[in-house]
């Protein structure tokens, strides 16, 4: 067996490869946890009692909030560029001190424009510690068997908000919430910063195509291709409609007559069928193609969507729909963490799914605030879940349009593997 072949086993089985460092996967797993419980799921925790000490209207809070979610989504595109230029050690090293002024900025804001700035460089720091870095880095390390990896990452970050919801809630009945974001901040700069500055150091490998590119297969001529933007369209409905129905589903319920603690378990039982769900992608993604895989899924998504407008009961049933929901919102991450390499492979990823991200990150931002405002004009929670079915069936019917005439073969790991090369360290650019 050649050399080549045996380092394209290596890379396939995760042995023998200096370019998958062993620490990478656990670290991100961790800091995934706590960058995403400290910065984005403490805040719904914390926003009563932010409003009831210091008078701020809540919609005012909230749309700094928002506001931070669309930095991110706008920051998410330079940060993509650099990424695949210098890797992710010194991206997300830097994204989380920021993180940690961020919340000092907040816990510390005198006022409400002093609180939006702070939430402002929060949306960076999302930008540079949250899934995309995250996922640009194990795309790059664990090619071509990424979607593993990935599933790994996305379990452990479906956790964050399972550890940090109830850890807030805790430090904040003993302290203010000022000092309780100061805590949290500790608690980001302890964990990582150090993890990210010391497992990220690897070299950063060449990225390798997993299939010859078809024309025009640079960044920029697939970020204009008909392909990519009906992709970018497809998951920004898809985003919009998944969000805002995470958010007014207590509502529905609550309208429907059960109980607030009803609802909670609902909508915290969906986010269990998130983890669910992440565990049956890879199976998914060996028997699929990559366009037939986005179409179903958000077709599914449209479905569910719509279960929740027809069956106002009885209640456990309403709790299989809701399970059945989030295992599609788990693979829907998943989908799009690895959109472009099944179809564009890894060489421009970071900067692509930069790109793929920021429409549906901002969608993501204003669905709240969106489904909020239509429901009166609409009539109710009901009538607002039909309409968001109606526009995820649309994205549904855009997906099978996303295809490339010459994309990544689907092929058995093994002939994956003989298409990877080997890395190079002496030509990339190493250490950041």
């Amino acid at each position: 067996m050649s050399d080549v072949s045996a380092s394209a086993r290596g890379a396939a089985t995760g042995t023998g490869d200096r370019s998958r460092p062993r620490a990478v996967l656990p670290a991100l797993c961790v800091t995934q946890i706590v960058s995403w419980g400290s910065v984005y799921y403490a805040f719904p925790v914390l926003n009563p009692r932010i409003t009831g000490a210091t008078g701020w209207p809540a919609p005012a809070t909230t749309a700094a909030f928002s506001l931070a979610l669309v930095v991110s989504a706008l920051a998410g595109i330079r940060v993509g560029r650099v990424l695949d230029q210098r890797g992710p050690r010194a991206v997300m090293t830097i994204g989380s001190v920021l993180g940690v002024v961020s919340l000092l900025i907040v816990s510390a804001a005198p006022d409400l424009a002093v609180f939006t700035a702070g939430w402002m460089l929060a949306g960076i720091a999302m930008a540079a510690t949250f899934y995309q870095p995250a996922f640009a880095a194990l795309t790059r390390w664990w090619a071509p068997d990424h979607v593993r990896a990935l599933t790994i990452v996305t379990l452990a970050g479906g956790l964050a908000s399972t550890v940090f919801a109830p850890l807030t809630a805790a430090l904040a009945d003993h302290l203010s919430w000022r000092h309780t974001y100061l805590v949290l901040a500790g608690i980001l700069a302890a964990v990582t910063i150090p993890a990210h500055a010391l497992a990220l150091g690897a070299p950063w490998p060449r990225a390798t195509a997993v299939a010859a590119p078809p024309p025009g297969a640079g960044a920029a001529g697939v970020g204009h291709s008909k392909p990519f933007l009906l992709l970018a369209t497809a998951f920004t409905l898809s985003a919009f409609v998944m969000y805002a129905v995470v958010v007014a589903l207590v509502p529905l319920l609550l309208e429907r007559g059960y109980t607030t603690s009803q609802a909670a378990w609902a909508l915290g039982l969906g986010g269990a069928g998130q983890t669910l769900g992440r565990t049956l992608y890879s199976a998914l993604s060996r028997r699929t193609t990559a366009t037939a895989r986005t179409t179903v899924l958000i077709a599914l998504g449209s479905l569910t969507t719509a279960a929740f407008a027809v069956v106002p009961g009885p209640y456990p049933l309403l709790i299989a729909v809701s399970v059945v929901a989030g295992m599609v919102r788990g693979n829907l991450t998943l989908l799009q963490a690895t959109a472009i390499t099944d179809r564009w492979g890894a060489t421009h990823y970071g900067r692509l799914s930069g790109l793929l991200a920021a429409p549906a990150t901002t969608a993501a931002a204003l669905a709240p605030f969106a489904g909020a405002a239509l429901t009166t004009p609409l009539g109710g929670y009901g009538p607002l879940f039909f309409l968001l079915a109606a526009i995820s069936m649309a994205a549904a019917l855009i997906a099978p349009w996303t295809g490339i005439p010459r994309g990544p073969l689907r092929g058995s790991r093994t002939r994956s593997a003989k298409r990877c090369s080997v890395p190079d360290s002496s030509q990339s650019p190493g250490r950041p």
